[in-house]
């Protein structure tokens, strides 16, 4: 008996054993692309976004430029953010560009009707938007007004931006401080049209696209990159639709907008802080819907565009949770935890391995709302861990992609499996090879062991991102808690590499 009960034992240990060994084989051998536009940011008017975020008040005591926050705008530096969307989300929709530009104390106010009520000065505008992104180095990508805005005043727009010759507006572009042409590139077609965008069908936004668009010029200094207003998570339809009604030739890109949720429920989505491993878990296995969306989408979408001419663009992603207790329901502005770097860690995994189709994506939001990268409090400012994930990752912004096989083991909880670990990797200009890495479960390390087909090399460097805690946070109080580590428990064992990585991890190497 006794030593059946030990047989049994050690075969339970190495079964335990087995099931935290994860196997990738990587290739050398693909000609796509990983863009950098992959790790774009998004800023709506909306709670402390844009107003208290990256515009603030003239006396605050942090460096400025103008109102433009500058602490931001170089940590967003850092990390290389390839393009900024703005102004919305569903205020573009209500957005009338010529209310923000001319002399602030003459701009014109408005209410914002779909986030909280307030009241929008304008003193943040199409200029003031434009500064930022130079003062980024970052591409602008405008949404366009077609819920309660015209064709002539989207045209105008068009013209006020681009088009570098003699005409009224351009005269008038002048006299509010830039002469010269903005030349953006990136343009929506309005925003969510199935819902705040305007209610519409598939039927009736193709049409409204086509006329849109239409007018919406391209000038010889700049050609535009238009972006139709696409399908709700697994509005698969509303992608079929566009696809046959528009056309290829018609747009450079549809977008995805898909939104992580704790539970499933709009209504009572869930903490951003002090959850517990069930609803952690619950977490995860939604965010990994977006493989399910990005496929099925990519699928209707190569059925009238097999050269993948039409870039798919999940131009808001990101956890939407309940709000900070005591805040602004309509403010949107939520904690970001561990749990959201994770998140954030897997869903740039799937944007690299399908960077065919996905040439673009915006995180929701840049500050304070929603999924932030940065957080702030009057003079005070902190980076989430969201935000370390994108500077862990920024490495593969438009480097050549590396396809691989992968074999997993689960994390289960309740009976529910799911892959523990993902991965992308990438080969830059330089010869060094990415690979990003992310352990999901919650309590066991994984040992991740790599071939390594047609690539040579000798040595590797890695940095690790995790805590104790799955709900750990960055706070005013305490910054640093959850922030990048160097990462050491790797090794080369013949051509292989082998890494132990940690419970809820994120690992990302470079090998030389």
């Amino acid at each position: 008996m006794k030593r059946s009960l030990l047989l049994l034992l050690a075969g339970i240990t190495f079964n335990s054993y087995a099931q935290k060994t994860a196997t990738v084989t990587l290739s050398n051998d693909s000609k796509d692309t990983i863009s950098r536009h992959i790790y774009g940011q998004f800023a709506e008017h909306l709670g402390r976004g844009i107003y208290g975020g990256f515009w603030v008040d003239k006396s605050l005591p942090v460096q400025k430029q103008d109102r433009i926050r500058l602490d931001v705008v170089n940590a967003l530096k850092k990390i290389k953010i390839p393009n900024l969307r703005w102004p919305g989300g569903c205020f573009a929709d209500e957005y009338h560009w010529r209310d923000g530009i001319g002399p602030r104390d003459k701009r014109p106010k408005m209410v914002n009707t779909n986030w909280g009520g307030v009241v929008e000065d304008n003193s943040f505008g199409t200029h003031e938007f434009l500064q930022l992104c130079d003062l980024l180095g970052t591409a602008p990508y405008v949404s366009a007004n077609v819920g309660s805005g015209t064709v002539e005043e989207m045209s105008k727009w068009v013209e006020y931006l681009n088009f570098d010759g003699a005409s009224p507006l351009t005269r008038e572009r002048a006299v509010n401080g830039h002469a010269k042409p903005y030349n953006v590139e990136f343009f929506g077609v309005g925003n969510e049209s199935w819902g705040c965008g305007g209610n519409m069908t598939p039927e009736y936004y193709a049409g409204e696209y086509r006329r849109y668009s239409t007018y919406a010029r391209n000038y010889p200094n700049a050609k535009l990159k238009k972006i139709a207003s696409g399908a709700n998570a697994g509005d698969y339809n509303w992608t079929e639709v566009l696809m046959k009604n528009i056309g290829a030739r018609n747009m450079w890109g549809v977008s995805l907008h898909y939104y992580t949720l704790p539970t499933n429920n709009w209504s009572k989505k869930g903490p951003a802080t002090g959850f517990g491993e069930k609803e952690y878990f619950a977490t995860l296995k939604n965010s990994l819907k977006m493989e399910e969306l990005v496929e099925k989408h990519s699928a209707i979408m190569d059925k009238y565009d097999p050269k993948k001419r039409v870039a798919l663009v999940v131009d808001e992603w990101g956890v939407w949770t309940d709000v900070e207790p005591g805040t602004n329901p309509g403010f949107l502005y939520q904690q970001n935890s561990l749990r959201d770097a994770l998140v954030a860690g897997t869903t740039l995994n799937i944007f690299n391995n399908h960077c065919d189709r996905v040439k673009m994506a915006e995180l929701a939001q840049c500050v304070n709302v929603l999924q932030a990268l940065i957080l702030t409090d009057k003079e005070k400012m902190i980076l989430t861990p969201t935000y370390h994930v994108f500077d862990m990752y920024k490495a593969h912004q438009d480097a050549q992609y590396l396809p691989f096989k992968l074999n997993s083991p689960d994390y289960e909880v309740d009976g529910e499996k799911i892959p523990a670990v993902n991965v992308s990797a990438s080969k830059d200009k330089a010869g060094k090879v990415h690979i990003t890495l992310v352990n999901l479960d919650a309590k066991n390390s994984i040992s991740v062991s790599a071939e390594l087909k047609g690539i040579v090399w000798k040595a590797v460097k890695g940095q690790v991102l995790t805590s104790p805690g799955v709900s750990d946070v960055n706070t005013f109080v305490k910054p640093s808690v959850i922030s990048p580590k160097l990462f050491s428990n790797i090794k080369k064992d013949g051509d292989k590499l082998v890494v132990n990585m940690p419970a809820k991890s994120i690992v990302a190497l470079e090998l030389n």
